[in-house]
């Protein structure tokens, strides 16, 4: 892999609506109306204004991506995406890899130079951790070798074991 798109990697543990990005990507459900785990922190730290703004959205399908402002975040935008809750099928990471590159078209296309995901469909969705992480670094690394925007991606863990998982992957590509 191209040294110079890995350095536009970063990976690090901790809360995303703390984050002074451009975008912060939600891991959202269908209705965009908030929900537990990151969905239901971001909505929190936005204000009501993030609701108001998903409502006139009319919801998102699993794959898709919707930007909304980013209200009272640090971050100038939230870009909602729904992951697929996991069945184990190859059309689950089909899916899941749907909703990193539609989230970086809509920031390319925003110009957003900074964006942070988080572990898409790992929570409540039932996603395994290692092979999430795969199609996540697979999907991103492929969209960021012919797009300028954006010039810094994170990976933002909530835990330490999520983390670890993203460190290898990382470390094994930079090999």
């Amino acid at each position: 892999m191209e040294k110079s798109i890995l350095d536009r990697i970063e990976i690090h543990q901790g809360d995303i609506t703390k984050l002074a990005v451009d975008a912060i990507v939600n891991a959202a459900n269908t209705s965009l109306l908030g929900g537990g785990g990151v969905d239901g922190a971001i909505h929190r730290a936005a204000g009501p204004q993030l609701l108001a703004e998903c409502r006139t959205l009319g919801g998102c399908p699993t794959g898709e991506a919707r930007i909304t402002a980013g209200y009272n975040l640090p971050a100038r935008y939230v870009i909602h995406t729904v992951g697929p809750v996991y069945g184990g099928t190859p059309r689950d990471a089909q899916l899941l890899a749907a909703c990193y590159r539609n989230s970086l078209e809509l920031a390319a296309r925003h110009k957003l130079k900074s964006i942070a995901f988080p572990a898409i469909s790992c929570g409540v969705y039932g996603y395994p951790i290692h092979a999430a992480c795969q199609v996540a670094m697979d999907t991103c690394l492929a969209f960021m070798q012919s797009h300028d925007f954006p010039s810094r991606l994170i990976f933002m863990l909530f835990s330490s074991g999520d983390r670890e998982v993203y460190d290898r992957c990382i470390a094994d590509k930079r090999d």
